[in-house]
């Protein structure tokens, strides 16, 4: 079976003195591990087009139990995050939650656009790294179907007030006053933080990125964005380890 899509490529592995392993997030496959024969001779197109964060037009066959990648055209190479080791980094947790996260063998456009803009965004210095990537968790975990609910404390309805406490093993939000110690972990918010939090959830795709948080803000909002997916996915992502070391 031969198939063309649009694909991010998210992870390369050397095989052999010319091949290469990769993960692609596809726009019409979800996430697909693909050979790439020839793709090390830097002669060959199909090197710099199934390189990291290389966003291709790609030609797949698909096998009984792999696929085969026979021509790839770069549409966008993300060069400019390649100069910075710090948004490299972060560029590399985003494809770290693109291989965890994004479906297999379904349509994945949503997926693929989220990731995309958060790249370019991050690329061209359009917002910062601490609001781009929190944006991206939630609203990726939401996509999957882990989105959490936001919408008012769990216990009395009250939708906003001073102090509010996010519960990230359950996705849920009580007001200090109803919450009830039970050692799970439990990040406060106050009303900035949790209009954002809220927002990266529930706001129109277009509106994602569009609101500005003081940098103390920002942190509260990255520590609950992070122990959500971890949580959630029952994962600690060696990137985000990494790009906590060296930020």
């Amino acid at each position: 079976m031969k198939f063309q899509t649009m694909g991010l490529i998210v992870k390369e592995q050397n095989i052999g003195e010319q091949d290469k392993l990769v993960h692609a997030l596809t726009a019409t496959n979800g996430i697909i591990k693909a050979f790439v024969r020839g793709a090390k001779n830097i002669k060959n197109q199909k090197c710099a087009a199934t390189s990291l964060l290389t966003y291709s037009r790609l030609t797949v066959y698909k096998g009984r139990e792999s696929y085969i990648i026979g021509d790839a055209i770069p549409e966008r190479i993300f060069s400019k995050l390649r100069g910075d080791v710090v948004k490299t980094c972060l560029a590399q947790y985003f494809c770290e939650l693109a291989i965890t996260i994004c479906p297999r063998e379904q349509n994945s456009e949503e997926f693929l656009k989220l990731i995309l803009n958060s790249l370019y965004l991050l690329s061209e210095n359009k917002r910062s790294p601490q609001l781009i990537k929190p944006c991206l968790e939630m609203r990726l975990a939401s996509l999957a179907g882990y989105m959490p609910d936001l919408r008012m404390c769990r216990v009395c309805g009250e939708y906003l007030c001073d102090n509010m406490l996010f519960l990230p093993k359950s996705g849920t939000i009580e007001c200090a006053d109803c919450h009830r110690e039970n050692g799970d972990m439990k990040i406060l918010l106050n009303r900035s933080s949790l209009t954002a939090l809220r927002h990266t959830v529930y706001a129109d795709d277009n509106k994602l990125f569009s609101f500005a948080l003081p940098e103390s803000d920002l942190d509260v909002l990255n520590e609950a964005s992070e122990n959500y997916l971890k949580y959630m996915f029952e994962k600690d992502f060696s990137t985000l380890n990494f790009y906590k070391t060296i930020s």
